[in-house]
């Protein structure tokens, strides 16, 4: 008898120091300590976030769209919504992502939409000078409660997107996939900056970037909406309206088009692209008479402009292609838009599917 109570106690005390054990391991305090780190995000605030981030959300579209390219996965909603021909070329997984809106040109966000995401992180841009966000980024971390709000500098400039780009990779674990689209802007900003530079002035087209349905709305040179004008070495024929805004617009007259009857029109606009070899109102001007109107191709994302950021890398050896044909005809763009596509829309072309997007926009078939 006394035998078996000391084997009861035994296992009584093992039990306690067991559950001891498994209370000290489980408590909110040591998981937390294992299951967590610390991020430094882009104005210098140091956020506690999860060591593994598999929800993901953004509150502006060039950051939805960078987290697109390299984590779709991880996007649990978007800032828009898609429309019927972007969502050709949306795989099924991603096309009803919810839609939460966000706080850029709209300010349309709901912090109750988005926090019902769940997200793990939310990520929120900043502008080029950073610490004017400080105030910004405090409220949304107020508003967001114990999601971790992490701040990136904007995306908006596809020269200095890299750093973003990266950045964002390493939050969300996907470096690897952020290095490929690194690599990719990488490899044609240095073939555009090597020949751009070497153009002299008497060799620079003249362009015009026309938008709006009528085409009369332009944006000047250093503007970020027509920065790939500039990048490379068009020379846009807007530039002296440019009064250090580069956000907005301008409102120009035809008459002034013509008067500055540009080499190249580049637009975003399907339906403006779709009438303007058959208006009498463009008919004398020289990039309508050539036929050199070129319209972005539009799906899933513009590749030239709104939104300004991620999106327009692919832009980059489109824009070079449509101002200067002769210059880069040892780009393949057929090739590289189905890469393009494949790595970072997550969609496959064929080799016809490419040709016709490119074709449509106005590039001819010997400068594919």
């Amino acid at each position: 008898m006394e035998k078996k109570l000391k084997i009861i106690i035994l296992i009584l005390v093992i039990l306690v120091a067991l559950g001891l054990a498994t209370h000290l391991f489980l408590t909110p305090s040591s998981v937390k300590s294992d299951s967590v780190e610390n991020v430094t995000d882009m104005i210098n605030r140091t956020v506690e976030v999860p060591s593994a981030v598999d929800n993901i959300v953004a509150t502006s579209p060039p950051m939805t769209t960078v987290l697109y390219m390299i984590a779709p996965d991880k996007l649990k909603a978007v800032n828009f919504q898609w429309t019927d021909d972007e969502l050709k070329y949306v795989p099924g997984q991603y096309a009803n992502l919810p839609v939460v809106g966000g706080w850029y040109g709209t300010q349309d966000g709901s912090y109750e939409e988005f926090i019902a995401a769940e997200p793990d992180v939310v990520i929120e841009s900043i502008d080029e000078g950073g610490d004017g966000d400080l105030s910004t980024v405090e409220e949304r971390q107020e508003k967001f409660g114990t999601i971790p709000v992490i701040a990136v500098r904007d995306t908006t400039n596809v020269e200095k997107v890299g750093e973003s780009i990266l950045f964002m990779g390493k939050v969300v674990g996907a470096e690897d996939k952020a290095n490929q689209l690194n690599d990719f802007n990488n490899k044609y900003l240095d073939i555009v900056h090597d020949r751009a530079s070497k153009l002299s002035d008497s060799d620079r087209r003249t362009v015009y970037y026309a938008y709006g349905d009528d085409g009369l709305q332009t944006s000047p040179s250093h503007s970020t909406h027509g920065q790939l004008i500039d990048l490379v070495g068009g020379k846009n024929v807007a530039d002296a309206l440019n009064q250090g805004n580069t956000t907005s617009g301008v409102q120009v007259s035809i008459e002034q088009v013509i008067k500055w009857n540009p080499d190249v029109i580049i637009t975003n606009d399907q339906e403006f692209y779709n009438g303007i070899y058959n208006d009498s109102n463009w008919a004398h001007i020289k990039a309508v008479q050539n036929k050199e109107v070129y319209v972005s191709p539009q799906s899933p994302f513009k590749w030239f402009d709104r939104p300004v950021g991620a999106n327009m890398i692919i832009g980059v050896p489109w824009t070079a292609k449509a101002i200067y044909p002769d210059d880069y005809s040892d780009i393949n763009m057929v090739d590289a838009t189905k890469e393009f596509y494949s790595n970072f829309y997550h969609f496959d072309l064929s080799d016809d599917d490419a040709r016709e997007l490119l074709l449509n926009s106005g590039l001819k078939e010997s400068n594919l």
